[in-house]
């Protein structure tokens, strides 16, 4: 449609096409009659206002005006603030996405081109997209800090400049990426000077990987409603995690071609490690997968198996995943205070299982998909068993040590 044509739609105009685009992507008929009566009080408020065209500072004064002179709940608000940037989108001719994306903070040109080569370098490391991300993410918010203390061009970066970034950096994780961005950017001659010696070392705390007992983890899948859709999807995803192992990332990106009913095998490329992973398709998983796909799923040309419950029917995200175990855990009335309850602890549960079954770390190893050999040294920390007969007998107490026990003098 001609773009001097559209100018002349007036906002109830806009309004429909909004909605008629929403019935494409499969929105029930309640969501859009909610929808249209939310954005109708935008064209009243245009009125009173005397406002004669829609943009999108227009949506925000709006929102800020309706909130003010009404006392909504938070879910409410939320609602209103979905409906206003999904119509700015549409108007605005943006692809249509679930939630908005996070924009990356741009570094000035010369920054951006050093990060580039060492983006470069690190895939030549044969480091995943995932990993590179991370590393991008400390390594930015560095050097920005660095740009702020009056550092415009790395080349004049100063020891004192990068001590004081590191000290501001909130993970510490981040140190051991900007070290080695620092000793990269020495190596290949962009500066002079090797700061990388400057940053400090964070070790860990030494934790034993948190786990729940089959028991537990039983009272989780039983707590699901299996009757309900969104329960039969759930119960299929979870399955997944608990009784295979698969990562969060793994089982949102799963597809459709991925799974051999022939066979009883799931097999996929594993998104951390890219390495191709082959799984037994258990009865219970099997008949949990076949019961969401053919009576639950909705039928449309996605190839991912789980998609959301109600429109638009996109792939479900690891966020959905993680919210939804944390629902089951307080369902089951599972302790989960100051523990780890996301999809991750089923990986460990089911390691810690399988040694105690006295199944080789080794195997442990290659059913959940790593391809580090010193992954199997996490095992020996669940296999607890195997520590209490390292562990020593006490000796007696004696001497003056024995006499100090017994309400004798002090040491």
């Amino acid at each position: 449609m001609a773009q001097d044509k559209i100018n002349t739609f007036s906002f109830s105009d806009h309004l429909d096409l909004f909605i008629k685009f929403l019935e494409s992507k499969s929105y029930k008929k309640s969501t859009l009659i909610n929808y249209r009566r939310t954005l109708k009080k935008i064209d009243l408020y245009m009125n009173l206002q005397s406002i004669s065209g829609y943009s999108e500072m227009v949506g925000l004064q709006y929102f800020n005006y309706y909130i003010h002179e009404h006392k909504i709940e938070l879910s409410r608000q939320a609602a209103i603030r979905t409906a206003i940037r999904r119509f700015n989108d549409f108007y605005l001719g943006n692809e249509y996405t679930l939630q908005p994306t996070t924009l990356i903070e741009l570094l000035p040109n010369n920054y951006e081109e050093i990060l580039s080569r060492y983006v470069l370098h690190c895939y030549d490391l044969g480091n995943k997209d995932n990993t590179i991300e991370g590393k991008c993410r400390f390594i930015r918010c560095f050097l920005k800090d660095c740009i702020t203390q009056g550092c415009l061009d790395i080349v004049s970066l100063n020891p004192s400049q990068v001590i004081k970034a590191c000290l501001r950096v909130q993970n510490k994780d981040g140190w051991a990426a900007i070290r080695v961005f620092l000793k990269f950017i020495n190596t290949e001659g962009i500066h002079v000077s090797d700061f990388s010696t400057l940053v400090p070392h964070y070790k860990h705390p030494f934790h034993l990987p948190v786990t729940y007992s089959k028991e537990e983890i039983s009272r989780l899948e039983n707590a699901i409603d299996k009757k309900s859709s969104i329960g039969k999807r759930d119960y299929a995803l979870i399955l997944l995690a608990t009784r295979l192992g698969m990562r969060s990332g793994d089982i949102v990106n799963l597809t459709l071609d991925k799974l051999d009913f022939d066979n009883n095998t799931i097999t996929f490329n594993q998104q951390k490690t890219g390495e191709i992973q082959q799984l037994p398709m258990l009865t219970e998983i099997r008949d949990a997968i076949t019961e969401y796909v053919n009576n639950v799923r909705p039928q449309k040309c996605s190839n991912f198996v789980f998609l959301r419950i109600n429109a638009p029917y996109e792939q479900i995200t690891t966020s959905v995943l993680r919210f939804e175990i944390t629902q089951y855990f307080k369902k089951a009335g599972i302790d989960i205070t100051s523990k780890k309850h996301g999809p991750h602890v089923f990986r460990s549960s089911l390691a810690s299982s399988m040694v105690n079954d006295d199944i080789p770390y080794e195997a442990v190893s290659k059913i959940l998909g790593h391809v580090d050999p010193e992954s199997i040294k996490h095992y020996a920390r669940l296999d607890i068993e195997k520590l209490r007969e390292c562990a020593i007998e006490v000796p007696e107490p004696s001497s003056c040590f024995k006499n100090f026990l017994e309400g004798g003098s002090q040491l």
